[in-house]
């Protein structure tokens, strides 16, 4: 009777555990990794496109062009610098 009972260091629960962790690995990446792989793809693609369209964007656009001054404003200007504003 005592030859048919097996001895061992681990708990009954766990002398099984050993298998399930090797079949474990051996079945393909873990999902939350494949969605994070995914996610981090994306976000990657998604920077990299702004990249490129802005580098793009700065070559091909000419320059802003600036605002017109107001007569007022040049007026306002050349007083300051004691020059008359023409027409005066």
């Amino acid at each position: 009777m005592d030859d048919d009972l097996e001895f061992s260091n681990s708990p009954p629960s766990f002398q099984n555990m050993g298998n399930s962790i090797k079949d474990a690995e051996s079945k393909g990446l873990n999902p939350g990794l494949i969605v994070l792989l995914v996610i981090g793809g994306l976000v990657l693609t998604f920077l990299v496109g702004n990249y490129v369209l802005y580098v793009y964007a700065q070559k091909t656009l000419p320059p802003k062009k600036k605002k017109p001054i107001s007569k007022k404003k040049m007026k306002r200007e050349k007083l300051k610098q004691g020059v008359s504003a023409p027409g005066e």
